[in-house]
């Protein structure tokens, strides 16, 4: 019994990541906590890549593969993993990142001992090709008056005690999706930092149409979610813009 209280739920979307998948499937087969089950959503219309995956997870009883009738994206795959998740923890982590070995063990340990709900981790920024560009620093706490001006959680480092389970809910848009969840819960629970280096984040080529999404989305965040009014939202994406410029120089400062 004691067993499964402690067993972790690791949801992964998965769209068309085949080069990077299996790095990041062997971090948490090498876990040197073991008690987990793997729910991965295929979220792709084309099945080219699923026997892929399947050959990967060799039939560990560990796993779970969601396959989606249709392109969801990656809040409505996360979400439809969350409702199928048995653990008393959930942790995410994108198909193109990596754990450190001491994630899970590390991270469980510090929210049971202190029954805290909500905790994430520093990590560090990697390219394409693995190679080590910046490092993400994070406060011991952060709290809604802090993450409303700067998105400083990691998807991929976080993880949540299930017994909040029903109010875990990605919104459906295009991205921000998981600002906007930590906002909400932070609203609620204060969110707790381990200042230990416990995942690897894969920053990917950049485009305009995306960085142009980006700012539209972080509009949205202000105004439909936050309620905020028309000029008050501009402030706030003026002001996590600044925020992020800032970042970005102080993670490679930090590498």
């Amino acid at each position: 019994m004691e067993k499964n209280k402690k067993l972790v739920s690791i949801i992964i979307p998965y769209y068309k990541k085949k080069i990077f998948i299996s790095k990041t499937i062997k971090s948490i087969l090498n876990q040197s906590y073991k008690n987990f089950e793997i729910i991965i959503v295929y979220d792709d219309t084309d099945m080219s890549e699923l026997n892929y995956l399947k050959k990967i997870v060799k039939g560990d009883k560990r796993f779970q593969i969601l396959i989606n009738k249709k392109n969801l994206g990656v809040s409505k795959s996360r979400n439809k993993g969350i409702k199928k998740s048995k653990g008393k923890y959930i942790a995410f982590i994108d198909s193109d990142d990596t754990w450190k070995k001491e994630k899970l063990k590390t991270q469980l340990e510090f929210m049971d001992k202190n029954n805290y709900m909500i905790s994430h981790t520093n990590y560090e920024i990697i390219n394409k090709s693995n190679k080590l560009i910046g490092c993400m620093v994070i406060k011991k706490l952060l709290e809604y008056n802090d993450l409303i001006y700067s998105c400083d959680i990691g998807l991929s480092t976080v993880m949540i005690n299930s017994k909040i389970k029903p109010i875990i809910k990605f919104p459906d848009i295009t991205t921000k999706e998981d600002y906007i969840l930590w906002l909400t819960l932070s609203k609620k629970f204060k969110i707790y930092g381990i200042q230990k280096t416990l995942t690897s984040w894969r920053k990917s080529d950049i485009s305009l149409k995306y960085i142009l999404r980006k700012f539209k989305d972080a509009f949205l965040v202000y105004s439909k979610y936050e309620k905020f009014n028309f000029l008050k939202s501009i402030f706030f994406v003026l002001f996590l813009s600044v925020n992020f410029l800032k970042k970005s120089i102080i993670q490679k400062l930090n590498k």
